[in-house]
């Protein structure tokens, strides 16, 4: 079971996937990537195999294995294809057994440049003067996976924390922040 999860974090980490999705049904699982906003099927484990890939999983992530009527939610660290990765899970009960769901966040992604994105030059010129305003609030909104927090977590870092008060608000924080 190790192996197999070890292998899943390590092929989702190769196609960039941010999330990986483990599905139950009567007869069988279905493990699915989200890779560019879209959901494909990866695998489809035996059913008999579903409650001990769910119990591994919330083991690693110091969730209650006992624990299959309430939601949870919790967080993995751990190095994949040789980069840090910060995994988010949430389980949640089903007729057919939990349903889990993994956000991988590359924590390497934190600390992009606003530069290095690829927005328009002219869109580029007014958020660096909107972020630099004394007060205000940036919304950035998209769907999963779009590069809403990337984007903003560029921006704060291109800001000097050691010369300001700012303040996320967002849950649950997805990366670290010096400041």
């Amino acid at each position: 079971m190790i192996r197999m999860i070890n292998a899943l974090l390590t092929q989702a980490a190769r196609d960039e996937a941010s999330d990986i999705h483990i599905e139950p049904f009567e007869t069988h699982s279905v493990v699915r990537y989200r890779v560019d906003g879209t959901l494909r099927d990866v695998v489809s484990p035996r059913k008999a195999l579903h409650g001990a890939l769910v119990s591994r999983i919330k083991i690693m992530a110091q969730l209650d294995i006992a624990e299959k009527r309430l939601p949870q939610d919790g967080r993995i660290a751990l190095r994949v294809a040789g980069r840090p990765i910060d995994i988010r899970v949430s389980t949640v009960p089903t007729g057919h057994g939990e349903r889990v769901v993994m956000r991988l966040l590359d924590k390497q992604a934190g600390r992009l440049h606003l530069e290095t994105l690829g927005m328009d030059a002219q869109v580029l010129a007014k958020l660096d003067h909107l972020i630099r305003q004394p007060h205000g609030i940036v919304l950035v909104t998209g769907p999963t996976g779009s590069g809403k927090t990337t984007s903003l977590y560029a921006a704060l870092a291109r800001l000097d924390a050691s010369t300001s008060n700012i303040l996320t608000v967002e849950d649950p924080v997805e990366y670290d922040l010096p400041g």
